[in-house]
């Protein structure tokens, strides 16, 4: 595994799936008897992303906003959602 010039690495399917590691899952480095050790953090750090399903509910939100903004009718828009 390499280190990319960003300071990146891509930790492995396993390893994550193992651990809980999904995206924005708050992680840090510890450095123990000169070893540097990935953890997961226990606390929910300080940076308050919301959860997967806070953000997919916020979209929906969005999007439902927009469309009451719209000129289309909702048999249009329904049209649209079921395709032809």
């Amino acid at each position: 595994m390499r280190v990319t010039s960003k300071g990146q690495v891509t930790i492995p399917v396993k390893i994550r799936d193992e651990f809980g590691i999904q995206p924005n899952t708050e992680v840090r480095f510890v450095i123990r008897r000169n070893q540097v050790v990935l953890e997961k953090s226990r606390d929910k750090g300080t940076m308050k992303r919301p959860s997967r399903g806070d953000a997919i509910v916020a979209r929906m939100r969005r999007v439902a906003r927009s469309a009451t903004r719209s000129s289309m009718s909702t048999d249009e828009i329904m049209a649209l959602t079921r395709g032809d």
